[in-house]
């Protein structure tokens, strides 16, 4: 809706109705999934059976909490190393195309740039795939010709970590170059008259300035390696990381602690994004 373009009470309405229940639709899923995190049942579902805290902090079967299973405390350090290194290298790789594709031209670019926004349209099952068969082959050959074993070219932390670097990498990359566009070069100009090296300008006028985009596509790049299942899938090996671990215990049967563990990823999420935009509003 528009709000210069004048409309009739029914459309108002109708539009807040629209509204109202596109947020309850969002909110309803992940409030049953927190609230059947407390049931005092063994089972996520009704008919409620009181309040407790068991799936956090239990000890004895069947209320084992959360914090006392070490498969999913196993699998959140698992999936920590993972974000880590692909946070890591989204934001250094993403910060070197920024520059890239805003402060330069260059025969292909284009073709570039749309190469490098592929995988934001490839389903990572497919993208999965493609690195596992990929690596496979350059492992077999390489193993053929010298006799060696490639362990970090078979299913693995390494795969998974460039696995989901592929695609992550795309969007530091849009949310860097977004705030690149936004500086002004006269800035590094004045930087270089007053006797700075270029890379001294950059260092302490340019990336200043890119800090709140740098520390927002981290945030994005740890979230969204969390959350990723489909390529993690393709490319996992023994160490499982938290969302290949939940879908593994889902196929034996679901119990309140998966919702224990969503209540905690939904709070660590909130946390991270309040961060973000209170370290960006203390930037400005």
């Amino acid at each position: 809706m528009i709000p210069t373009v004048p409309q009739p009470a029914f459309a108002k309405w109708c539009y807040r109705a629209y509204v109202t229940a596109f947020f309850i639709y969002l909110a309803l899923p992940l409030t049953v999934v927190c609230v059947f995190a407390f049931n005092n049942s063994v089972f996520p579902s009704l008919p409620w059976e009181g309040f407790t805290l068991a799936w956090f902090f239990g000890t004895d079967a069947p209320f084992i909490g959360v914090f006392h299973e070490r498969a999913i405390i196993r699998s959140i350090g698992t999936s920590a190393f993972v974000a880590a290194w692909v946070s890591g290298l989204a934001v250094a790789v993403g910060t070197c195309n920024a520059f890239l594709f805003v402060r330069h031209d260059f025969r292909g670019k284009a073709l570039l740039y749309v190469l490098m926004l592929l995988p934001l349209i490839i389903p990572g099952v497919i993208l999965g795939i493609s690195i596992l068969v990929f690596s496979s082959a350059i492992a077999n050959t390489l193993e053929d010709a010298t006799g060696l074993w490639f362990d970090g070219l078979r299913p693995g932390l390494i795969l998974v970590i460039l696995g989901q670097f592929s695609f992550i990498t795309t969007f530091a990359t849009l949310v860097i170059s977004a705030r690149l566009q936004k500086f002004d070069p006269s800035l590094e100009e004045a930087a270089l008259n007053l006797g700075a090296s270029k890379w001294g300008a950059i260092r302490q006028i340019t990336l200043p300035f890119l800090l709140p985009a740098i520390v927002a596509s981290a945030v994005v790049a740890t979230l969204m390696s969390f959350e990723n299942f489909n390529t993690t899938l393709m490319l996992v090996g023994s160490d499982s990381p938290l969302t290949i671990t939940m879908f593994d215990k889902l196929k034996q049967g679901s119990t309140p602690v998966l919702n224990a563990v969503s209540l905690l990823l939904i709070m660590v999420s909130a946390a991270l994004g309040i961060l973000s935009l209170l370290f960006q509003s203390g930037k400005r």
